[in-house]
């Protein structure tokens, strides 16, 4: 699905930033247990048992949208955790929902809503990153000296994210988009296709938002069941937010939402990457990375069958106001040159709130060796008076002369 292919270039980027921090077995076990949180999460209904989307066919009758009830099992809790997180946006999206014509404005106007409170945070994400690609020369020198001494090549590159003030907490910040990514699935899943989400709106005995609600859960002979809110979009194309639109091309369901979405991922995917010189050679690490950068959008358009029109508008929006942060951040980055053209606005091109790389500090160290604390050497004079001082007075006794005869 797109949030998986969302979450997992979130991943990436984080496990490539902490990588040469860890050993191989204990990324591989970080990684599977982010796998993990991440379906149970996703494919876990946030409302607890019962709050499965109206839209679908069923012959069951359905119960209101809720908040998990916590019990002793590990899923249980990580859906009660969860809620509170699910409940906040979905509170957001129905009050704007409250003063727009529609819910498709709703979830646009939340969608920059959110998009800009994590302005600070998104863009100390987009400074560590740049900063750890200008560094990545000499990480690599760091990895080649010391590639038998896991102990003395954590510590080097320690060193050299202080000398050249590069946050190790700041990949973290890749997580937020994931987690309201997830949040924002299951709003549109289980919150837009409910027939009574008022449970949800009520915090601690207070209704914050009233619905009118007049289904009764109780599915029809198609086994549809009337979702309380009307999440039909005129402009849209009469499209409904809460179910996945698509065409068919050669008997496969593609969407125009999951299209349009791709295009705009690969153009943040590439302008993501640092600037590089194309009579420059590029080593197979880094090439394998860019081309996993620019070929992973494409997973979208092969889900577009299944995810929800709403989460893609979402999506778009959020790859659109991705996109003019880092023009402003980081200007064009990697997009230039494309296939051989360079246009001209894109050469010598300034950021209007450029990313600052701090001057190294003053060190006589060499490439890829670790900060030294020790004062500089001393003179020859220092040194002598340092050795004269050292050295023992030679003492004759007996017990000396005893000490030669054996």
């Amino acid at each position: 699905m797109t949030l998986f292919a969302e979450a997992g270039m979130t991943l990436r980027k984080i496990f490539a930033s902490i990588g040469t921090l860890l050993p191989a077995r204990r990324r591989s076990l970080l990684l599977l247990l982010a796998i993990v949180a991440l379906l149970v999460v996703a494919c876990a209904p946030a409302g607890g048992a019962g709050s499965s989307g109206g839209q679908t066919p069923t012959s069951t009758a359905q119960i209101p949208l809720s908040p998990a009830p916590l019990h002793a099992d590990p899923f249980s809790l990580l859906a009660w955790l969860y809620t509170p997180l699910f409940q906040g946006l979905f509170i957001i999206l129905m009050a704007i929902k409250q003063v727009t014509p529609d819910i498709g404005i709703a979830i646009v106007v939340m969608t920059l809503v959110v998009r800009t409170l994590m302005i600070p945070l998104m863009r100390r994400q987009m400074v560590s990153m740049r900063r750890m690609q200008a560094i990545a020369p000499e990480m690599k020198e760091i990895q080649r000296r010391y590639k038998t001494d896991r102990v003395k090549q954590q510590a080097a590159i320690s060193a050299l994210y202080k000398e050249r003030g590069v946050s190790q907490a700041g990949c973290l910040t890749s997580l937020l988009p994931m987690l309201i990514l997830l949040p924002m699935y299951t709003v549109i899943r289980d919150g837009l296709q409910s027939f009574d989400p008022t449970p949800m709106l009520n915090v601690f005995g207070i209704q914050l938002i009233n619905l009118v609600c007049t289904g009764t859960g109780i599915p029809d002979a198609h086994g549809y069941i009337k979702p309380c809110l009307d999440t039909v979009v005129p402009w849209l194309g009469d499209m409904d937010v809460s179910q996945p639109s698509t065409f068919s091309v050669l008997g496969f369901g593609v969407s125009i939402l999951a299209v349009v979405y791709t295009a705009f991922q690969l153009f943040a995917s590439r302008m993501a990457l640092p600037p590089h010189d194309p009579n420059t050679p590029v080593d197979p690490n880094t090439r394998a990375q860019r081309q996993t950068m620019l070929f992973l959008p494409l997973i979208s358009i092969l889900y577009g069958g299944i995810i929800p029109v709403g989460l893609y508008l979402y999506l778009i929006v959020t790859t659109i106001y991705q996109v003019i942060q880092q023009f402003l951040t980081t200007g064009w980055g990697g997009m230039f040159p494309l296939f051989g053209w360079m246009p001209a606005f894109a050469v010598d091109h300034k950021p209007r709130f450029p990313v600052a790389s701090p001057a190294p500090m003053l060190t006589t160290r060499e490439a890829g060796a670790p900060a030294r604390s020790t004062p500089p050497r001393s003179t020859p004079v220092d040194r002598a008076v340092s050795a004269a001082s050292t050295v023992r007075p030679s003492q004759r006794g007996r017990q000396g002369r005893r000490g030669r005869r054996r």
